[in-house]
């Protein structure tokens, strides 16, 4: 229940902290609508429990995971740490952000440039390395039947999407706040609340406090 739970604070985090971003992100010509900074620190508040959360899955899931493939299940513990720190990094942009943009005699380049960092750790870490962290528990939820296939299955066609869309956007193929974007992450999304449903409601299945059969490894 309790990993249930800090996967959906994840998605809850996650969404609340974008939409609080947004008019401090958006801003034209450096100027900030009003309560835009103090709407951006909220949404670092958001993001600082986001990191605690998506580092919270890694480590709660290890000592079940690690039963099923122990390389596996430090991979995704550490993947799960490198995205938090990538998602980290994003918030001390926003904060740097916020005070430049304080400041009216702030260069517009620092500006610019600070908005670029969120934008890139924000592909860099919710997108490939979600993606690819997704893929590994996909994997070993579905060898080990952890849980329902189909939500496994979500995850193994989430992961591999959400990666590909990030690197079309990283070529420009398309905005990532889009409509193609958007339908690209869905599958992700309906993975990891699917997940956290499942787990809150039912626990991981049988499998998870037996150990691999010879045959499946």
């Amino acid at each position: 229940m309790a990993t249930g739970s800090l996967f959906l604070l994840t998605e809850v985090s996650a969404i609340a902290g974008a939409v609080l971003y947004r008019p401090l992100l958006g801003a034209a010509d450096g100027r900030l609508a009003q309560g835009a900074d103090t709407r951006a620190l909220l949404g670092v508040l958001c993001e600082v429990v986001l990191v605690a959360a998506v580092a919270g899955t890694g480590a709660a899931l290890f000592p079940v995971l690690r039963r099923h493939g122990e390389a596996l299940a430090l991979g995704y513990a550490f993947g799960r740490l490198l995205e938090a720190a990538v998602i980290a990094l994003g918030i001390a942009s926003v904060l740097a952000l916020v005070t430049l943009r304080r400041d009216a005699g702030a260069a517009d380049g620092a500006d610019v440039a600070l908005r670029a960092v969120h934008e890139w750790t924000f592909l860099l870490g919710p997108n490939i390395a979600l993606g690819l962290n997704t893929v590994l528990l996909a994997y070993l939820a579905y060898r080990a039947r952890l849980v329902p296939r189909v939500i496994a299955v979500l995850g193994l066609v989430g992961g591999p999407l959400i990666c590909a869309s990030a690197v079309a956007v990283m070529f420009g193929a398309y905005a990532q706040l889009s409509v193609v974007g958007s339908v690209a992450a869905l599958p992700v999304f309906a993975w990891e609340l699917g997940l956290a449903g499942w787990l809150i409601a039912r626990g991981f299945g049988p499998g998870a406090s037996a150990a691999p059969r010879a045959d499946a490894a």
